[in-house]
C-alpha cells in the first residue's frame, strides 16, 4: 500500500460520458454523482426509491447546475426490477460507459430479497451480478468501458458459507455482510479474467471506501457513535471508486482503497490490499456458477 497520488482534480473532462451509479441517492454514491456530473457526465441514478432519487438530484444541481441526470427505479432485491430496469437502460441509451455498482446494505436483522435470497447477498452481490450481466452489451459499445464494483473492508473477515449462502440454515448480520463483500471481490476479479479472456475491451476494478459516515450504518446499534469518532465523510469514502471510474493510472483488476496506515479506514484513494482467496480461480468459478443459477442471468452467450 503505497501512499495515494490521485486527488479528485485530477479528474478528466467527462463530457459526452454516460456513467451509471446504484445507489445513488444517498452516501458515497451521490457523492460519486456530484464529482461525475461537475465533470460534465451524464449520470443514470438507478435508486430504489425515486423520491429520494428527486430530491439528491435536486441537491446535485444546486451545485452543479447545468448537471445532467437521469432518474431510474432499480431494486436491487428484486430481479424483476433488475432485467426490467436494464431493458429501460439499453432502450434509452446507445451506449454506457461506467456501471458504478455502488449500492448496498449493511448488517441488518434477517430479511429476505423478493426472490428469496438472503437480503445483503442477494442484494450486495447477486443484484449487481444480475444487473452487470444485463449491461455488458451496452458498455462495449463504449471506446474505454468500466465497471467498478464497491466492496468493503469487512471482505477481510469474509468466509463464502458454501450451503448457507442464502441463510437457509442459519444467520448472523455481520458474517452475511462480510460475506457479501467477499462475493463482491471475488466476483469483480472473476469477471475481469472472463472480459480479457473473451477479447471484450470491458475493463473491471473494485473499490473500498474505507470507513466511511453514511446511511449504512443505521441498520447496526451504535453505528452513529462509530461515525462520530473514526469514520471520514462520505465525500472522501466516494473517491476510490471515482478515481477507478476515470483515472487512466488504474489497472484492470485492480483494487482500491484509502491509503490510511490503519487499516485503510481513511485517506486517499491508492492501490489496496486484497486477500488471497479473491484471486482463487476455483472459489470464483463455484461463485460464478452459483449466481449464474440463482439469478438465471448467463454472461457472456455461455
Amino acid at each position: 500500500m503505497g501512499k495515494s497520488t490521485w486527488r479528485p482534480e485530477m479528474m478528466a473532462d467527462l463530457t459526452g460520458k454516460t456513467i451509471l451509479v446504484t445507489g445513488a441517492n444517498s452516501g458515497i454514491g451521490l457523492e460519486a454523482v456530484k464529482l461525475f456530473a461537475g465533470k460534465g457526465a451524464e449520470v443514470i441514478m438507478a435508486c430504489r426509491n425515486v423520491d429520494k432519487a428527486k430530491a439528491a438530484a435536486e441537491a446535485v444541481k444546486a451545485m452543479v447546475p447545468d448537471a445532467r441526470l437521469v432518474i431510474m427505479a432499480l431494486d436491487l432485491a428484486d430481479l424483476a426490477s433488475v432485467k426490467a430496469f436494464a431493458e429501460a437502460v439499453k432502450q434509452r441509451f446507445s451506449r454506457l460507459d461506467v456501471l458504478l455498482n455502488n449500492a448496498g446494505l449493511m448488517a441488518p436483522p434477517l430479511q429476505r430479497t423478493r426472490d428469496g435470497f438472503e437480503m445483503q447477498f442477494g442484494t450486495n452481490h447477486l443484484g449487481h451480478f444480475a444487473l452487470t450481466g444485463q449491461l455488458v452489451e451496452l458498455l462495449e459499445t463504449a471506446s474505454d468501458p468500466r465497471i467498478v464494483q464497491i466492496s468493503s473492508l469487512a471482505h477481510r473477515g469474509g468466509k463464502l458459507m458454501w450451503g448457507n449462502l442464502n441463510a437457509e440454515k442459519s444467520y448472523s448480520r455481520w458474517p452475511f455482510y462480510c460475506q457479501s463483500k467477499l462475493a463482491n471481490l471475488i466476483f469483480a476479479r472473476d469477471l475481469q479474467r472472463r472480459l480479457q479472456a473473451s477479447g471484450s475491451k470491458i475493463r473491471v476494478m473494485a473499490a473500498h471506501p474505507g470507513y466511511s459516515a453514511t446511511h449504512l450504518q443505521d441498520t447496526v446499534p451504535g453505528g452513529g457513535l462509530f461515525n462520530k469518532i473514526m469514520a471520514q465523510s462520505a465525500q472522501m469514502g466516494c473517491l476510490p471508486g471515482v478515481m477507478a471510474a476515470t483515472s487512466d493510472a488504474v489497472e484492470a483488476g485492480g483494487y482500491y482503497g484509502p491509503d490510511g496506515k490503519v487499516m485503510e479506514l481513511r485517506g486517499y484513494p491508492a492501490p489496496a490490499f486484497a486477500r488471497k482467496i479473491t484471486d482463487n480461480q476455483a472459489v470464483a468459478q463455484r461463485l460464478w456458477e452459483e449466481s449464474e443459477r440463482l439469478t438465471g442471468v448467463h454472461y457472456l452467450n455461455e
